[in-house]
């Protein structure tokens, strides 16, 4: 009698599970789950107990502490950026709102000479 072959059984009887490399397993890890554990660790945790209970080696949890940190130093300096920035636009806010300014009082002077030309000033003797 022919049997077509099954799912593979581990010897409890149980359909065998397609197991992971470790390379799978740490891109399993979502960057989500990486910040939590950080934050656990940076709210006071002990190292050694949260490596075992995420089951990742200190290593790799200081390893993720020193990146989270690093990127929250480099948003701080993204921000400064934004803020020069900002600065400068509200600068040239200004410069632009003057000189608008200006021009109109030149326009304003030329109006008033071409209806009554100054006369010409002069000294007292």
């Amino acid at each position: 009698m022919f049997r077509f072959p099954g799912p593979q059984r581990d010897p409890g009887g149980r359909p065998a599970r397609a197991r992971k490399s470790a390379a799978t397993a740490r891109a399993a890890r979502s960057a989500k789950r990486k910040a939590s554990v950080v934050l656990e660790l940076l709210r006071g945790a002990d190292l050694e107990s949260t490596s075992r209970k995420h089951g990742v080696t200190a290593a790799t949890l200081s390893d993720w502490r020193d990146a989270f940190l690093a990127g929250g130093a480099e948003a701080l300096k993204v921000r400064q950026g934004d803020l020069i920035d900002e600065q400068g636009r509200r600068m040239k806010h200004v410069m632009a709102e003057i000189a608008m300014k200006n021009e109109l009082l030149r326009e304003r002077i030329r109006r008033m000479e071409d209806e009554k030309p100054f006369l010409r000033w002069r000294p007292r003797r």
